[in-house]
Parts: structure tokens; C-alpha cells; sequence
């Protein structure tokens, strides 16, 4: 059973120096409407198949919390039948929170964004308006706009003329991109962080162009009243010169060295892996391509730009350490000087991907859940039984996807709550979903709550409709309220709702000053 934990102690442990997994077990929408500065966001939808990777050492101090609804007490259980030894749970969830007078915030990825923010306001980022390079466009200036988010968000919408260089990638590849050292650099994103990492990261790195951030990204220049193209192709050279190669490697080194992120033997730290007092998590921040074409067992693919906007992503435990990776010793180092400054004990394996290759890497972890195979049921017997009253359908899918088309009587649930979606216990239970996995996690909970026939419609909904069984879409069932795996607030922001993308932006530039001292003093700036 897990313990208990109030607000005040949970706060004291946030910073006492010791390794904690603070993981939020709502649903996405409920996440992002509100949780705790340094909560990892896994939602319970998901929870046994996410949760080995995110947490690879069960001797980690997990605390989980959530609206205080017995959600957090559920996954707590399962964490411990999957090998967790020091389980907590928030008492009072994210009331108990608020009532002991601390801070909830809004988004997701909010240590990431806020740090952008604090780079902007402390490093003095430079930056230029979406108008000013509409006119630096018109004057005919020599500048290059570069896109630092992966390839397929440039594909979404970007600055016309823009090139995909993720910015984990700009270090390696500008100088392709821009060989003329008197050639302007303007980089952007969706929104800020990105646009002011990636303009500081070619700052820091020593480029000899003139390098600015676009101000609000993508959202400015449509907020200006441009347009944005959309599904573009232009990317960053696939090879960078090999002539540059020691001269970035060499600033590399130094960018890492001012910032304390060191470089390790690869067999100190694969022996790292051995040490059960500690977190250790292996992250290969190539591209891709480079990834598919050549891994090393045990390490996980997070490219380096957005392993610095999404850290919670791939990092569960507060404290931990990252061995990150690389094959040219560039990118890596630059990541980790970063991941150093967001707060994170970062290293850099030596000798990169040539180096590791010969050693084993794996490492003690967490058991993948055994979950039964659910019995499949073709479209026109369940459409049987729900005539002949024995069975009722289930839909998994998204809220979203579920409103714009579903089975004819279906009823949308989630795993929080799919317990109670049907009162009769005596039927069969059909469960509609996109991954088998979110059905065979969803009908744990329904056999413990004594429904003891639960199948899987074969084919999914393309099977119903293929068949030409009856549908129906419902734009607004599920209520809004209801829809807690879906965030409204930042969903709109790109699909031309002025409104929205104002609200976000205001939003992110609002994060600093909703810090405490404890929250701040995390970075490392």
C-alpha cells in the first residue's frame, strides 16, 4: 500500500538533493489545465507500457499524484506489482496542493518553456519582428530563416522560405546553410522557446553570423497578418563538410566545459547501470535517420532539440543522470551544456556512437506488464449482440476523433473512468481502439471491476464502417468537461483563431513570474 505524502513534505523533497519520479497520472487535458511545477506527465490511459522507460530504476522515490480522485492509489498499485519499493501518493491530489498555497501551472513541457523565457530575459536573446522580416525580405537583405522544430511540425505551417534545421541539429549544419558569415540568421518555432534557444545556442556556440529569434514564432507571423506556408520540404544538408569537423567539435568541447557538462568513459558509464542508488538514463540525440540506420541497445532515441523543449518526455526521475550520445561529438556536447543549465546532471560519452557500440548497455529495469491477448470479435457479431442487447461498445479513441465519427450507440470512455461507462456487468463488453495495448490496459480495470467478458472489435472502426454498419458523429458529446485527454487551450492556436494563439503567447511569457524561489533556483543559467 502506499504511503501518503503531504503538500509540505512533498515540497521540501523537491529540492532536499535526493532522486524523486514525480509523475502526474491524469489524462492529458487534465495535466495541462493545471499540476505541479516538476510533475511528469504519464497519463494512466497509458501507464504500465510508458512507465518502465520513463522510470528505469524501481528503487526511485515515486511520488504520484492526481485529482484526488483514487486514480494516483491505482497507479501506485500497479507501480509496485511491477517492482516500485518506495511508492507515494500526494494526499488531497491537486487540491491539496492548492490548498497549502503553492502553484499550479498551466501547458505542458512548463520547466522547458519557462527556462526559454529566463534565457530571453537574462541572456538578453536578441529578436526581430514577423513585420521587420517581411521588410528585411522586401529590401532584398541577405539573411536565411531557419526552422528549429522537427520536420514533421515545419510540414504543419512555416515561415515562407524557411529550412527545417531542428535545433539540435543548427550547431552541426549552419555553417551549410549559411556559409556567408555576413548572411543573418533568423530562427524560428511555433511559438518562443525554441525561436530563443536555437538563436542562443549558434550565440553561445561563437557563429560569425548576425543571429536573431523571430518573436512568437510561427503564431507572430500569423498574428501580423502573414500567411504561412504549409507542407514544405526544405531541410538542412543530410552531411555536414568534413573540413569544419575539428573546428565544431573543438567549440563544442568548450561550449560543454563552461557550462559543467563533462564527458565520460563509455565503460565508466555503462558500469554506471549497475548502481541501484541511482538513475541512469541513455539518450542518443542523432537524428532520425542516423538513429534507424545505426542504434546502440539500451540507448533511446530523444533528438537533441527537443530532448532540451520536452524533457519530461524521455526523463521521469528528478536528479537523475543523462549519458547522452552522439556520433561526431558536436551535438551532444552542446545538448548536454544546455540540459545543464535546465538543472540535470548531463554527460557526454566519449568516442560518441564508435565508442559505445562495443559495450553492453543494458541495464537492470522495471518489467514490461504481461498483458492478455483480448479475444477479437468481427464488426457484424458485435453488431449482433448490441441488437440482441448481450453487449455494449466501448470507444477508446480520442475524445476528438471519437466526436467526428464512431459507432451508432457507442459510448467514449477512458481507462480513469471506464469502470463505470456501463452499469450491466452481466455483458459483454467490446472495446474500439487505435493500439491494442490501450485496450488490453483498459479491460485490467474493467475485470476488476467485475465485468468478465471484455472483447476487442477486429479491425477497429475501419472494420464497422468497411462494413457499413451504422455510424454517427457528435460535435459535442462528450461535453467539453468530460474531454479530459484533450487540452482546448492550446489546441486552436494554430487553425487560424486569433484569440488562441494570443492567449498562448501570453501564457508562456507569463510563466517567470509565476516562479518561487524553489522553482527557479533549479536552473542553472
Amino acid at each position: 500500500m502506499a504511503k501518503q505524502v503531504d503538500a509540505k513534505t512533498l515540497k521540501s523533497w523537491l529540492s532536499d538533493g535526493r532522486e524523486l519520479a514525480l509523475i502526474d497520472v491524469r489524462e492529458a487535458g487534465q495535466f495541462g489545465e493545471a499540476h505541479l511545477f516538476f510533475a511528469v506527465p504519464l497519463p494512466y490511459s497509458r501507464f504500465e507500457v510508458a512507465l518502465p522507460a520513463l522510470l528505469p530504476n524501481p528503487a526511485v522515490r515515486l511520488v504520484f499524484c492526481d485529482a484526488g480522485d483514487g486514480t494516483a492509489e491505482r497507479a501506485a498499485d500497479r507501480a509496485e506489482a511491477l517492482g516500485s519499493r518506495d511508492v507515494h501518493v500526494l494526499a488531497g491530489g491537486m487540491e491539496g496542493w492548492k490548498r497549502a498555497g503553492y502553484t499550479l501551472y498551466a501547458g505542458v513541457n512548463v520547466p522547458s518553456k519557462t527556462f526559454g523565457e529566463l534565457i530571453e530575459h537574462e541572456r538578453h536573446t536578441p529578436r526581430v519582428t514577423a513585420e521587420a522580416v517581411e521588410n528585411m525580405r522586401k529590401a532584398g537583405e541577405n539573411f536565411v530563416i531557419v526552422d528549429g522544430r522537427p520536420l514533421t511540425e515545419y510540414r504543419r505551417m512555416n515561415i515562407p522560405g524557411g529550412i527545417c534545421c531542428p535545433n539540435g541539429e543548427l550547431v552541426l549544419r549552419i555553417r551549410e546553410i549559411a556559409p556567408d558569415p555576413k548572411t543573418t540568421v533568423v530562427v524560428n518555432c511555433a511559438g518562443r522557446t525554441r525561436s530563443i534557444i536555437g538563436a542562443q545556442t549558434l550565440i553561445d556556440f561563437g557563429v560569425p553570423n548576425p543571429v536573431v529569434a523571430l518573436e512568437n514564432g510561427t503564431q507572430g507571423w500569423f498574428l501580423a497578418g502573414m500567411k504561412l506556408e504549409h507542407g514544405a520540404d526544405r531541410r538542412y544538408p543530410e552531411r555536414p563538410a568534413a573540413a569544419h569537423a575539428a573546428d565544431l567539435k573543438a567549440q563544442a568541447d568548450k561550449l560543454a566545459a563552461a557550462h559543467g557538462a563533462a564527458f565520460v568513459a563509455p565503460a565508466t558509464a555503462a558500469g554506471w547501470l549497475a548502481d541501484a542508488s541511482r538513475t541512469t538514463y541513455l539518450l542518443d540525440v542523432r537524428t532520425p535517420e542516423e538513429f534507424a540506420a545505426r542504434a546502440v541497445p539500451g540507448f533511446v532515441h530523444a533528438p537533441g532539440g527537443q530532448l532540451i523543449q520536452a524533457t519530461d518526455q524521455w526523463v521521469g526521475v528528478r536528479g537523475a543522470r543523462l549519458v547522452l550520445m552522439d556520433e561526431e561529438g558536436v551535438r551532444a556536447p552542446v545538448v548536454a551544456a544546455w540540459l545543464r543549465q535546465l538543472g540535470h546532471e548531463a554527460y557526454v560519452v566519449e568516442g560518441g556512437i564508435a565508442a559505445a557500440s562495443g559495450l553492453n548497455w543494458r541495464q537492470p529495469q522495471m518489467p514490461s506488464p504481461r498483458l492478455a491477448t483480448l479475444k477479437p470479435m468481427t464488426a457484424r457479431e458485435v453488431s449482433a449482440a448490441v441488437r440482441a442487447g448481450t453487449a455494449a461498445v466501448i470507444d477508446l479513441r480520442a475524445s476528438m476523433t471519437y466526436r467526428k465519427g464512431h459507432i451508432a450507440g457507442g459510448i467514449w470512455s477512458i481507462r480513469p473512468r471506464i469502470a463505470a461507462a456501463v452499469a450491466d456487468r452481466a455483458k459483454t463488453i467490446v472495446l474500439v481502439a487505435d493500439e491494442a495495448q490501450a485496450a488490453q490496459l483498459a479491460a485490467l480495470d474493467l475485470a476488476e471491476a467485475g465485468f468478465a467478458d471484455v472483447r476487442l472489435l477486429d479491425g477497429g472502426y475501419e472494420a464497422w464502417r468497411a462494413a457499413g454498419l451504422p455510424t454517427e458523429a457528435t460535435p459535442d458529446n462528450p461535453v467539453d468537461a468530460d474531454c479530459i485527454d484533450f487540452l482546448f487551450f492550446t489546441a486552436a492556436r494554430h487553425d487560424g483563431d486569433e484569440a488562441a494563439a494570443r492567449t498562448y503567447l501570453t501564457w508562456e511569457i507569463g510563466l517567470v513570474g509565476q516562479l518561487d524561489a524553489q522553482e527557479r533556483g533549479a536552473f542553472r543559467i
